[in-house]
C-alpha cells in the first residue's frame, strides 16, 4: 500500500461517514443546533467538504469545485462564496441550510477530486513545503494530513449530533 492508497482510504472513510450523517434527515433537522451558537449537521458537512476542497485545490493548483462544477450556485448561501466556515460567526454558521442530497453530493464531488489529486501524489511529493507562513513550514504530507484530521473531527461531530437528534426524536414520540 503507497501513502496516497492510505490517504485515499481516510479519505473514503471521511465520505461514506459524511454521508451517513446525513442521510434521510429532513433539512430542518440538518439546521438544528443544539445551543444557539452550536454548530448544525448541516454546516459541519457543508464546512469539511469546503475546508478539503479549498486545500486540495491549493495543493494541486486547481480551482476548487465549489466554483468550477457550480455548487456556489447549487448551495445558493447567503455567504460570500470563498466563504469555507473559518471564523464565522454564528450568524453565519445559521445561514448553511441545505438538503441532505445537496451536502452528499457535494462531499462526493470534492472527494472525487481529491482522489484524482491523490493518484498524481508521489512519496516525495509529500516532504515538499508547500506553504511557508506555519513554523515548521507545511509540507504536502503534513496538510494533507492535516486535512484529514479536522474533516473526520467535524464528521465524527456530525454523526453525533444526528445521535442527539435522534434521541431527541424519540424522547418528543415518547410524550
Amino acid at each position: 500500500m503507497t501513502p496516497a492508497d492510505v490517504l485515499i482510504d481516510f479519505f473514503e472513510r471521511i465520505r461514506d461517514n459524511g454521508v451517513a450523517a446525513v442521510d434521510g434527515l429532513s433539512e430542518e433537522q440538518l439546521a438544528h443546533r443544539v445551543a444557539p451558537d452550536a454548530n448544525s449537521i448541516a454546516w459541519l458537512i457543508w464546512h469539511a467538504a469546503r475546508v478539503q476542497d479549498a486545500q486540495i485545490a491549493h495543493a494541486a493548483g486547481t480551482e476548487e469545485v465549489w466554483r468550477s462544477q457550480g455548487w456556489v450556485e447549487r448551495f445558493d448561501l447567503d455567504l460570500d462564496p470563498a466563504d469555507h466556515g473559518y471564523g464565522q460567526t454564528s450568524e453565519q454558521v445559521g445561514k448553511v441550510r441545505a438538503p441532505a442530497g445537496l451536502l452528499a453530493d457535494y462531499l462526493r464531488a470534492t472527494h472525487e477530486a481529491t482522489v484524482a489529486y491523490l493518484r498524481t501524489v508521489t512519496e516525495a511529493d509529500l516532504d515538499e513545503v508547500i506553504d511557508r507562513s506555519w513554523t515548521p513550514p507545511v509540507t504536502r504530507g503534513v496538510r494533507l494530513v492535516s486535512i484529514v484530521d479536522d474533516d473526520a473531527q467535524h464528521v465524527g461531530q456530525a454523526a453525533y449530533l444526528r445521535g442527539l437528534l435522534g434521541a431527541d426524536l424519540e424522547a418528543r414520540t415518547d410524550a
